[in-house]
């Protein structure tokens, strides 16, 4: 069995320095996440935000922690203070909620856009309308203490890597249109994309972010 550290040592070879690795977390244990921060990932993402809340003052503070599960807005005031990035954002009023919050501590969070990409209803995300029309209103140039700084999408699970590589490749499509919207608190740079079963797909279509579990720490437990 190899270790967490030849574990992301393999996968960041074959990142190859395209994507940031994003570990993610979810229901590990705190001394498998010590490992990994040995391995000198710095980067983790949780799905609950209940379990980031409890495991972030028990790691070093220089751990950026990313909320890549689905967010309710009454769950927001927990990871406020001190989440590095919000994946999926999902509503004008979810952004509301977390310029709101972070105001509170006088911070400024990053968020990106979930667009819904798979032919699954379980996911979620705004139709790619739906993004274009949100980085473009009013109501999201008045929020102050967040930005949003690019798109997050999850491809249908599926063996059908074509399927995949379109799904991704149409959400790349997405963030190079609006990537060229020049607001105050829009400044697209991260396009998250691809897991452990499919994140080299992912930077081939040009992923800045891949969030890979299983791939590091082994069968959920």
């Amino acid at each position: 069995m190899t270790s967490v550290r030849e574990n992301i040592a393999q996968i960041e070879q074959k990142i190859g320095g395209k994507a940031k690795l994003i570990a993610v977390t979810k229901t590990k244990p705190i001394p498998l996440l010590q490992e990994a921060y040995d391995a000198d990932c710095r980067d983790f993402g949780e799905n609950r935000v209940q379990e980031m809340a409890e495991k972030q003052p028990q790691l070093p503070a220089d751990i950026r922690w990313h909320q890549i599960g689905h967010l309710q807005t009454n769950k927001v005031k927990y990871i406020a203070p001190f989440v590095a990035l919000i994946h999926s954002v999902d509503s004008l009023s979810l952004l509301k909620e977390i310029n709101k919050q972070a105001a509170k501590h006088g911070r400024v969070i990053d968020c990106l856009l979930q667009v819904f990409i798979a032919e699954e209803d379980t996911k979620f995300g705004l139709s790619p309308d739906e993004a274009r029309v949100l980085v473009q209103s009013q109501e999201l140039e008045a929020l102050t203490n967040v930005r949003v700084v690019g798109l997050m999408g999850l491809a249908t699970s599926t063996d059908n890597e074509t399927q995949v590589q379109q799904e991704f490749r149409g959400l790349k499509q997405l963030y190079d249109e609006l990537a060229l919207v020049k607001r105050a608190n829009v400044t697209f740079s991260e396009l998250s994309m691809g897991m452990s079963g499919d994140y080299e797909l992912a930077i081939a279509e040009g992923s800045t972010m891949v969030r890979v579990g299983s791939a590091i720490f082994g069968s959920r437990l």
